[in-house]
């Protein structure tokens, strides 16, 4: 849908007029800031019409005056006419358009008057009151001083989640950046997943006034590097930025998808009283849906006391097409068709044996985090899974045991979690960049163990640039009068860690990473094996199939759907989809739309090949969207769910899955479990905690108390409908 401006007939410098594209001839930090245009410049506000001067961050005292501003054919680039603004093109004389202002869509009676408008425009914090102007914007929902005009003016947004740069040497190229010259190492930059069906806010830098905004995922970098003997040293490894946060960048972001009518609504940012845009507000307040995670070259699965194995489920070159998929039909015909006739068995993997029993596994940078059974937890190193010069491609230690030792027994380790899956590290950042500090809570891994209850390790010497010091130390054992005994699984969100036992979900407290407490426990599941949270629900796999639980607040839980009709053995939400490993039964594909109200959507296990079916999970690669399952004693599957030829509405916000097997690999051991895809869209935790960076100087997600003024009104949840909440108040 086009912006309205465009759709008028205005090009960009009917906008940024001299001043902001030739600048002020100072330095600014970056290129919006420099820029003295603001709406409100023409088109005014709830309180008066445009004073045609500019507001804009670049702007001088008073604001240069646009009225005085002409076109190339000499006239007056605005005209007030009858009370109405009218600007002309700076392109073509014969062309011209009324700039509607906000005061006459407030206006009953007025030609431009919007109900929507003046509902948008004059709602109080109350969320009821509506109507009339209030003596002071303090008491709007949606003051300017604090929202952005275009945080709902905008119809869309891109969101490029996930860009692979691969450096290969023997390849003479020129510099671009510094002083210019050639090197002999040749950088492709691989745009992957660019899509616009999420919408997403945050708060904008300090120049602007940090004010909300949309933001997008724009620089969401995954790095390889191959040397002149064509090794792949490094592979797809996701940076750290410089003050600690993941690399899988956001920033503030003006889409130019300025629309009058085809606006956002109330339930684009508010809880539905429908109960149906969970997984929206997810996205919304940067939290992530597990929809666009990055599952790359490997699959990493655990199997048990046969140890873990690292199969490979894409091409190495780009565009690095899923084996068997769409994409690769349509990129590599060749190797898709040797492929049909090896009747889908994927050719490489890389295994390696354990000291106990792999029941959990988690890939984060260059380390592999495991629960093994009776021996613990222990983390292994594998960035050299793809060199071929490695004579051990995953390893302990890649020095004498002497020298490192990242493993912690325990006495029946069940599961490991770890806050994100994205590379970060708590570091001392400088406070002129006014970057907020990282939590605490990221320093550790979360083990569940059936003995001992919850164990935390302190992982941070793995990301601190020391090697001397990687010898992993208990940090905390918690299972307070045996609450936790018998824990099966668990995750992390935010600072809320669930752990589901041999009958309940206990909520612990991490806020004080250190000092964990019990939150809640909630009873009422027969023998629970996994947990998921998205927003506000968990989503529980247990013998009797898909629990929901409305966990609005953490500490008082409650059960709030359930969907039957197969035993859940793991659970995985990508969006409004709940997919759940559901043993013989295959896959159930639970539509958690409306998470209170979860529907089977169907069991699948691809014509009865599926039979033992341990775990699953989901990533994007490219346009499609895939599902890789631990099958058991079957091995790994890989299952395209949406692809452009399949689904038609695949670039949608979730469109409903078509599954169908394009390979599988018979693993060493059965297939028990397998490594979540690294976080491509969640720059804030659950608690409000910032995880990823921001590429403008004080911009940031929202914290906490940001998050909830949203969805709480006194403690309370507060939803809305797209309609108003009752007549308007009239006094002036």
């Amino acid at each position: 849908m086009k912006d309205i401006h465009l759709e008028k007939g205005m090009h960009c410098s009917d906008c940024h007029f001299s001043q902001d594209a030739h600048g002020d001839g100072l330095i600014h930090g970056e290129y919006g800031d420099s820029l003295e245009i603001g709406c409100e410049d023409c088109h005014g506000t709830v309180r008066s019409k445009a004073t045609l001067r500019t507001s804009g961050p670049a702007a001088p005292p008073g604001g240069t005056d646009l009225s005085l501003g002409t076109t190339p054919s000499g006239r007056r680039r605005f005209v007030w006419r009858d009370g109405r603004l009218w600007q002309r093109s700076m392109l073509d004389p014969k062309v011209e358009w009324e700039v509607v202002q906000v005061l006459d869509s407030i206006t009953p009676g007025n030609p431009h008057y919007s109900e929507k408008s003046r509902l948008a425009k004059t709602l109080r914090k109350d969320g009821a009151t509506w109507g009339s102007v209030p003596g002071s914007e303090s008491s709007l929902a949606h003051a300017d001083s604090r929202m952005t005009c275009y945080t709902c003016h905008s119809a869309w947004a891109t969101a490029c989640s996930g860009c692979h740069l691969p450096q290969e040497a023997n390849a003479k190229t020129e510099i671009h950046h510094f002083e210019g010259g050639e090197t002999r190492n040749y950088a492709s930059y691989n745009p992957q997943v660019i899509r616009t069906d999420a919408y997403m806010l945050g708060i904008n830098g300090k120049v602007k006034g940090n004010r909300i905004a949309p933001v997008r995922s724009s620089s969401a970098l995954v790095l390889s590097s191959t040397n002149a003997s064509r090794e792949r040293f490094y592979v797809q490894q996701p940076p750290i930025s410089a003050p600690g946060f993941s690399s899988q960048a956001f920033n503030p972001h003006v889409p130019h998808t300025v629309r009058a009518r085809e606006t956002k609504t109330c339930t684009d940012c508010h809880v539905s009283a429908a109960g149906d845009n969970n997984a929206w507000l997810a996205q919304l307040l940067t939290q992530g849906t597990n929809f666009v995670n990055f599952i790359g070259r490997f699959a990493w699965v655990g199997e048990g006391r046969e140890g873990m194995e690292a199969v490979t489920v894409t091409e190495a070159d780009e565009p690095q097409s899923v084996i068997g998929s769409y994409l690769q039909r349509l990129a590599y015909p060749d190797f898709y068709k040797a492929h049909q006739e090896r009747k889908l068995e994927l050719q490489e993997a890389h295994h390696h044996h354990s000291g106990g029993e792999v029941r959990s596994l988690q890939l984060r940078g260059e380390y592999l985090f495991t629960a093994q059974g009776k021996a613990g937890f222990e983390v292994y190193d594998v960035a050299n899974v793809d060199n071929k010069d490695a004579s051990e491609r995953v390893v302990t230690a890649p020095v004498s045991p002497l020298g490192q030792r990242t493993y912690v027994r325990t006495r029946d380790a069940t599961g490991v979690a770890l806050p994100t899956t994205m590379p970060v590290a708590r570091r001392q950042g400088d406070p002129a960049n006014l970057e907020q500090p990282l939590h605490p809570i990221y320093d550790y891994a979360f083990v569940s163990d059936r003995e001992e209850g919850l164990v935390l390790v302190d992982v941070t010497t793995l990301t601190d640039g020391n090697p001397e010091n990687n010898f992993l130390k208990r940090a905390l054992t918690f299972n307070p009068g045996g609450a936790l005994t018998g824990a099966e699984g668990l995750t992390v969100a935010g600072t809320w860690v669930y752990v589901v036992t041999r009958d309940e979900l206990v909520v612990v407290d991490a806020a004080e990473p250190l000092k964990p407490r019990i939150a809640a426990r909630l009873s009422g599941f027969r023998q629970p094996a996994a947990v998921a949270v998205q927003f506000r629900y968990a989503f529980v796999a247990d013998r009797d199939g898909l629990a929901v639980v409305d966990v609005t607040d953490p500490g008082a839980p409650s059960l709030a759907g359930r969907a039957a009709g197969f035993a859940g053995r793991s659970v995985y939400v990508a969006r409004t989809w709940a997919y759940v490993a559901a043993g013989e039964k295959g896959v159930a594909l639970v539509d958690v739309e409306r998470p209170e109200a979860p529907r089977l959507d169907r069991l699948w296990n691809a014509d009865g090949r599926l039979k033992d079916t341990r775990d699953v999970k989901v990533a994007s690669t490219n346009a499609s969207l895939f599902a890789y399952v631990a099958d058991g004693v079957g091995g790994l599957a890989a299952v395209q769910l949406t692809s452009p030829e399949t689904v038609p509405g695949y670039l949608g916000l979730s469109p409903r899955p078509e599954p169908r097997l394009i390979a599988t690999r018979r693993t060493r051991g059965p297939a028990v479990a397998l490594s979540k895809g690294l976080d491509r869209d969640r720059a804030a935790d659950e608690s409000g905690h910032q995880v990823s960076v921001f590429n403008r100087l004080g911009a940031r997600p929202f914290n906490a108390d940001e998050m909830r003024r949203l969805y709480l009104r006194s403690g309370r949840l507060y939803t809305v409908i797209d309609e108003p909440p009752g007549a308007p108040e009239t006094r002036p």
